[in-house]
Parts: structure tokens; sequence; C-alpha cells
């Protein structure tokens, strides 16, 4: 049953997403916050709206909304809510909060060029349009604060804003110094391992991101602070992060070097690589599979193991 243990309620909503359920968290402080929203969905509203009533309140009880990350398992439902909420999270959440003319601009030419880059043919560039189609269980709502690295959070003085940018672009964990608890987000799960993103650059970047590169990175951080507990946006809560990350930084170590031996003695696309990794499902999880692909050939170019060269508009790896 849904409760309160130390000022947090873990609420668990559908998704209609392959990842399953999400989790979003009630945070009972000088404000009462809600971290994370959930998909835009009938049946997660209606489960929201119980499992507060479990706790004794309603969503129009809930004076602000802290995102970790702006997907739209985590960040559909705002929509729902008052005007006079308050939506605080990264500065990146803003383009995909309230999507404009020039989100759609930027994304659309991002995904044409990565994908005649990554050596699709050209049958399946019309298949770009469905990367999109997550956003549907998205609102449409503006940023109303934008919060970084080290800042505290007006109602959650206790927390510490930690940026773990790698699954999103946007991706953000709160940490309690006093008892240890982190709320991670998607930035670490039990069972699974998340999928580091390819996103557009927004700000007039010319150089994309390198997603996993950068989750990497962001989950060694978490070693340098004494986490007693995460609680996570998918599954069960983490006991022992500080265990599980060399184990989760190990298994994508072990997941590179099986593309770097096909990749051994060959020129080979993007395209190529995604196919022979994921045979069953890069037809219908096109722009996932591409994503993990382009991660793990970013993270061989970065040790130097693959370089790679352009010939008529292509990337060709090889080692």
């Amino acid at each position: 049953m849904t409760t309160l243990v130390n000022n947090i309620a873990k609420i668990t909503l559908s998704t209609p997403f392959a990842v399953g359920d999400v989790n979003v968290y009630l945070v009972k402080g000088d404000a009462l916050t809600l971290v994370d929203a959930g998909p835009l969905t009938d049946t997660a509203w209606l489960q929201l709206t119980e499992q507060l009533s479990l706790l004794g309140y309603t969503p129009h009880d809930i004076e602000q909304i802290v995102l970790t990350h702006h997907h739209p398992d985590h960040a559909g439902l705002l929509d729902r809510f008052s005007s006079s909420i308050k939506i605080f999270g990264h500065n990146y959440n803003k383009f995909w909060l309230h999507r404009d003319d020039y989100f759609h601009e930027v994304y659309d030419r991002f995904f044409l060029q990565l994908s005649i880059e990554s050596g699709l043919p050209k049958e399946y560039l019309q298949a770009i349009h469905t990367f999109k189609s997550p956003l549907k269980f998205m609102g449409d709502r503006k940023l109303d604060h934008e919060i970084r690295e080290g800042d505290t959070i007006p109602g959650m003085e206790d927390w510490t804003v930690i940026e773990t940018l790698g699954h999103a672009q946007s991706h953000l964990s709160f940490y309690r110094e006093r008892d240890g608890v982190l709320i991670a987000g998607d930035h670490i799960l039990a069972n699974i391992s998340p999928n580091p993103l390819i996103e557009p650059p927004f700000e007039g970047d010319r150089e994309r991101s390198k997603p996993l590169l950068q989750y990497n990175a962001s989950l060694k951080k978490l070693l340098d602070i004494p986490i007693s507990l995460a609680y996570t946006g998918h599954g069960d809560n983490i006991e022992d992060v500080h265990g599980l990350i060399p184990r989760r930084l190990g298994k994508q170590d072990e997941r590179a070097r099986g593309v770097l031996e096909m990749v051994k003695g060959n020129r080979l696309t993007v395209f190529d690589i995604c196919k022979t990794l994921f045979p069953s499902v890069y037809r219908k999880e096109l722009g996932l599979t591409l994503s993990e692909t382009i991660g793990q050939l970013d993270y061989l170019e970065s040790l130097r193991y693959i370089k790679k060269e352009m010939h008529d508009g292509i990337y060709h790896y090889f080692a």
C-alpha cells in the first residue's frame, strides 16, 4: 500500500510503453512536491488520484512538480494539474514540454541528417516520423523554473540537485544528505540498464551529444556520494548503488567489445551494425536501436579502438 516513509511515498503508475510501470514520488516538505508525473493517459491519472487519496491528498494539494527528465512516462501528466502549480526541471526540458515549430524543425532536421550519416536506406527514412510517436503521451506545458547541479529547490531544501545526463539530456537526480537517499529517476535502475538516447541539440550546438559517454560519467559520479538508498523511475529501490554501478559499467563494456569484434576487418555503417545487433527488433524500434548502436560506437571511438571516415555523406567504421 502507498505510504509515506521518511516523508517520501512511491506511487506506481501504468504506462503504454514497453518499459512497464513508472514510479513517481510524493515528497512532503515545506511544499508538497511531486517528483515526476507519469504518462498522459486516463488510467495513469486515475491511479495517481487514487494513490494520493490513500495518503490523504488530492492532485489539488500538490504545490509543485519537479522533473527528473522530460520523457513522456515521467512528464506526460503535467497538463492535468492546475496552472498555478510550478514546474521545476533542467533547462533542456523546455524544448520538449512545450513543442513549438522550432522544436519540430530542429528535431526533424537532426534525425534526418543522423539517419543519412548512419547509412539508412532511403526506404527507411520515412520511418523517422515514428521517432516522435511517444510524444502523444506528453502534454503541452511550459517549464517554470530551471534547476541545475548543486541547486536546492524551494520547498525541498533538504535535497540537492545532481546533474546525471545520459539517459536524457535533461536528466537530474535529487539527493538528501542527512540520510543518503537518492531519487534517481531513470539514471540507475535495479533490473535493467537504461538506454542512453540520442537527442537533438536545441541550443545551437553544432555537435550532437554522446549520451553513452555522458551516462558512464554520470554513473561514476555517484560513486563519490554516500548513497544509502535509491528510489528509481522503474522497478525496485536499490540499496547497494555502489555495488551495482561497476556491474553496469562492466556489462556495457562487454557489449561494446562485441561490437568491436564485428568491426574488425570490416568497414561498416551504423545501420549495418544495428541490423546485426538487433535483428528481430530494429525495424520496429529503429530510433532506440540506432541510439544504442551509436552509443557503443562512440564508446569504442573514445577509447581509440575504432575510427570512422565519411564517404558520400555516410560514416563507415573500421578498426
